[in-house]
């Protein structure tokens, strides 16, 4: 696994076009902007079944 610090408003880009931006910094939670190709499926991890769908937003 890599692990990157970003500060507010900093980016990473990760090969075929997606980019992930730190939009917001709170307490305890980091807020994260994530542009990607339609083809490109985001899900998050920690909600049970949702990768199971083929509904999905980008």
């Amino acid at each position: 696994m890599l692990v990157l610090s970003r500060k507010l408003g900093e980016t990473v880009e990760i090969d075929g076009g997606i980019t992930v931006t730190v939009t917001r910094i709170g307490a305890g939670r980091v807020q994260l902007g994530i542009e990607a190709p339609q083809d490109v499926a985001i899900w998050r991890s920690e909600v049970p079944g949702e990768g199971d769908s083929d509904d999905h937003t980008n």
